[in-house]
């Protein structure tokens, strides 16, 4: 017998589509109606990444027909609509725009004019609905890390004026790359990245203290990710529509190639690694680079966009009020330039159509069995790829309150690799629906493993970031935060499953449906969420956040409209 008959024999009591004899079943035998199935997941996948989908990106007729599938498969369930008005849509009023022509900026220097070309030099874009920047001679300012943490004793701007200058970042946190022995060892949680790491972070504190641009030196280790995601949508970008009152973003903002970054450096007259060193030191200042100025001169193309969130609910028997929420997004990154084979579509397909096949899997499984007292919202975000921007529409204007959300659980990348011994804990010390997840995978005979790359900051990327900071306790799974400890494999197989996504096909034109892959682990995943939502659904429990996790005083102001 092989190895994979022990495998599907001992897993096929969580899910459909694993068969004995090494073949996967076609989901159709009595179990499929409370199992996930195997089946149903590729077959959605394969749906939402086809090309008629074109990459699904927000607005367009790529909208048009992923919104119209989501709300005929959830109809089709006989669930309730969550949106606006009754209906199963929630409005996500958002400007698109896109830098036009050459799309070059240049650098100023003692030496001459560096021109930086776009996607090679520099990635860069703007969030604001203005159809042309003219930025002449900009200071730049080097802020370091650009973390102001009273917290944690820190600031890295002292008494710099940002006013109409350009911002200039260091990526991640102020101790990512310190030895043990430096002072600032430990300060941000060593390798976990803060949220004072995350490029959104740092684009928002430039923009509180009036920087007309921003910019992140990109490194590749410290941002999770290589040049070819970081500029894989170069010029695009996309924003909520704001209204009065709102803090207006710089200008321009993006990501500075770190050879460009060291050739500026040097301009200067400063070596760009001693001055991460410098840096990482308490006593770091922002300073203006000498003779160092910015300039660009661009045409913007702006489309404002209604886009959608879509939402569905299974009400709950004595507690409708009560909601626990699941969720994926439904974007991805539409229609790009050629790649070698001459393909444009950028599908998608793990990122994120797995995750919404799980949703609507979940969907179906739970819709199919007794029901729970509390009721269910099965949200698909808009504009995740633009920064979390359909998941913070809802946040900033919830249809369901989030006082009364039980909890969101977020499906965003799964691995495709087959059946694991693990899961992957993101965000290790948050709250107490790790113990959801823990005795979840017991159940499976699995054991929960922390994430093996904190310091990516994959709590903050995933849309269940945008209710976490306003007090709404989450658990995200997502596959590349850790190879998983694959049957087929161990834990080499998981890492060698990670370096081959994210270096190859993440955010690419790739990212494709496979009739190749092995649904069984990301069904296990899925079904993990299936046991969490059921517990919660028919308990009188509010998970909890842990002491020291700073969304524990958000969530502790409106404890009282809660009953345990």
């Amino acid at each position: 017998m092989t190895h994979r008959y022990f495998a599907c024999l001992f897993f096929s009591t969580f899910f459909s589509g694993c068969a004995v004899d090494g073949r996967e079943s076609d989901g159709g035998d009595s179990r499929s109606n409370s199992e996930i199935d195997i089946q149903q997941l590729s077959t959605i996948v394969k749906t939402l990444a086809s090309d008629e989908f074109e990459g699904r990106a927000p607005g367009g007729v790529g909208e048009e027909k992923t919104v119209a599938y989501l709300i005929e498969r959830f109809q089709g369930l006989g669930l309730q609509p969550g949106g606006d008005n009754g209906k199963w849509t929630q409005a996500v009023p958002l400007i698109h725009t896109q830098v036009q022509g050459s799309a070059n900026v240049q650098m100023k220097t003692a030496e001459g004019v560096q021109v930086l070309e776009q996607a090679r030099d520099i990635e860069f874009s703007t969030t604001r609905p203005v159809e042309n920047i003219d930025i002449q001679s900009a200071d730049v300012v080097f802020v370091g890390f650009g973390a102001d943490a009273p917290e944690r004793d820190w600031d890295d701007f002292g008494d710099v004026d940002l006013n109409g200058k350009v911002a200039l970042f260091l990526v991640n946190d102020p101790d990512f790359a310190a030895a043990s022995d430096e002072p600032v060892a430990g300060r941000f949680g060593n390798r976990r990245m803060t949220y004072y790491g995350r490029w959104a972070y740092k684009f928002d504190e430039a923009a509180r203290r009036g920087a007309i641009a921003a910019l992140v030196i990109h490194e590749t280790e410290a941002a999770g990710y290589g040049w070819s995601v970081a500029s894989s949508s170069p010029g695009e970008n996309y924003s909520i529509v704001s209204k009065s009152g709102d803090m207006e973003p710089v200008m321009l903002r993006g990501w500075l190639h770190g050879d460009a970054a060291a050739s500026l450096f040097e301009a200067a007259g400063l070596d760009l690694q001693q001055q991460r060193e410098l840096a990482r030191r308490p006593e770091f200042n922002a300073f203006t680079l000498k003779n160092i100025s910015f300039s660009a001169n661009l045409k913007i193309n702006v489309e404002r966009i209604m886009s959608q969130n879509v939402l569905a609910v299974l009400p709950g028997r004595s507690h409708p009020d009560e909601t626990i929420m699941v969720s994926a997004h439904w974007d991805a990154y539409g229609l790009g330039e050629p790649d070698e084979q001459g393909r444009t579509v950028r599908p998608g397909a793990n990122d994120d159509a797995l995750g919404m096949a799980g949703v609507l899997e979940l969907a179906r499984v739970l819709s199919n069995g007794p029901a729970m007292s509390r009721s269910v919202v099965f949200a698909a975000w808009t504009a995740e790829e633009s920064g979390l921007l359909g998941s913070e529409a809802y946040a900033s204007n919830p249809i369901h309150p989030l006082e009364k959300t039980v909890a969101n659980l977020t499906l965003d990348i799964l691995q495709t690799a087959g059946l694991a011994r693990d899961v992957i804990l993101v965000g290790e010390g948050q709250s107490d629906l790790e113990r959801d997840l823990g005795r979840a995978a017991a159940q499976q005979g699995r054991v929960v493993t922390p994430e093996s790359l904190p310091e990516n900051g994959l709590f903050f990327r995933a849309d269940h970031f945008s209710v976490a900071k306003r007090g709404v306790p989450v658990l995200l799974i997502m596959g590349i935060a850790g190879g998983a400890d694959l049957i087929d494999g161990g834990r080499a197989a998981g890492d060698q499953w990670i370096a081959d996504y994210t270096g190859n096909c993440y955010h690419q034109t790739c990212d494709e449906w496979s009739g190749d892959w092995d649904l069984r682990g990301a069904a296990q995943d899925i079904s993990l969420f299936k046991t969490i939502i059921q517990d919660l659904g028919n308990s009188r429990r509010w998970p909890q956040w842990y002491e020291g996790s700073e969304f524990k005083a958000i969530r502790d102001v409106s404890r009282s409209v809660r009953t345990d």
